[in-house]
């Protein structure tokens, strides 16, 4: 077993663990970390010209994007889910443009977007304990 498997197993044992005992709130920063460490991975493979690297890294970041999307409640959330849902659309939509574009500001955009979107999850998450 080389050196990357055994890590690999350790960090899938480990993030199972995280997840089994997560609040909703818990999944969504563990989801969004992930998230944007994928999309400093796009961005390196857009600037170093590896393009199917991008082309997969892209296609995990908005796979990741729809599942966050995916899990918002539209009936209790009103407003702010309705505008949250844009906000990943958008994200997801201009993802997709900076793979065809090859564009890694596109992703910084993306990535600040997160981010800000990041630390209002996290702000609940200290309010509410």
């Amino acid at each position: 077993m080389s050196y990357q498997e055994a890590y690999g197993g350790y960090h899938a044992v480990n993030l199972d663990t995280q997840t089994s005992r997560a609040s909703p709130v818990e999944l969504v920063l563990l989801l969004t970390d992930g998230l944007l460490d994928e999309l400093a991975r796009a961005r390196a493979h857009i600037v170093a010209r590896r393009y199917e690297q991008k082309a997969a890294s892209i296609d995990k970041c908005i796979e990741i994007i729809n599942g966050l999307s995916s899990s918002l409640d539209f009936e209790g959330g009103g407003e702010t889910v309705t505008n949250l849902a844009r906000i990943y659309d958008f994200c997801a939509a201009h993802l997709h443009g900076a793979g065809i574009k090859l564009d890694p500001d596109m992703v910084d955009e993306v990535t600040r977007v997160l981010t800000t979107i990041r630390s209002g999850w996290k702000g609940i998450q200290d309010r509410n304990g």
